[in-house]
């Protein structure tokens, strides 16, 4: 799993990847209400805004971690948006990309480098 400094988090196996907000992010945000995904078959570059998540305090974009196709996109959020405060990196994902530069990854932090990251922000 890799993480961006604005806490998304990528999980890739072979060339597609699950994306979505880390756990510290789901924190900040509090209560989820809303989740805005993409469709299926958009394509993103890394960094393009991709999906909305919207709690109590504000809506918040989620970027691209990666370049990629949107080949999946997490149903149940539709009627249940607070699993992603339940479990962000894990049944409140956002959704999966056909990745199209796995090489992106490279640059994006790993859970060591990402916890440190949080110490200096908070």
């Amino acid at each position: 799993m890799r993480f961006t400094p604005d806490h998304e988090f990528i999980d890739a196996s072979a060339d597609v990847a699950t994306v979505g907000v880390s756990d510290h992010a789901q924190g900040q945000l509090g209560d989820i209400v809303f989740v805005d995904l993409p469709e299926i078959g958009a394509k993103f570059k890394k960094g393009d805004a991709a999906a909305v998540v919207e709690s109590v305090k504000a809506a918040s974009d989620v970027f691209a971690p990666a370049s990629g196709e949107v080949v999946a996109v997490n149903a149940k959020l539709a009627d249940s948006p607070s699993l992603v405060n339940e479990d962000a990196q894990g049944a409140g994902w956002l959704f999966k990309l056909k990745l199209s530069a796995p090489d992106e990854l490279d640059g994006l932090m790993d859970d060591a480098a990402y916890a440190e990251y949080l110490k200096t922000i908070d």
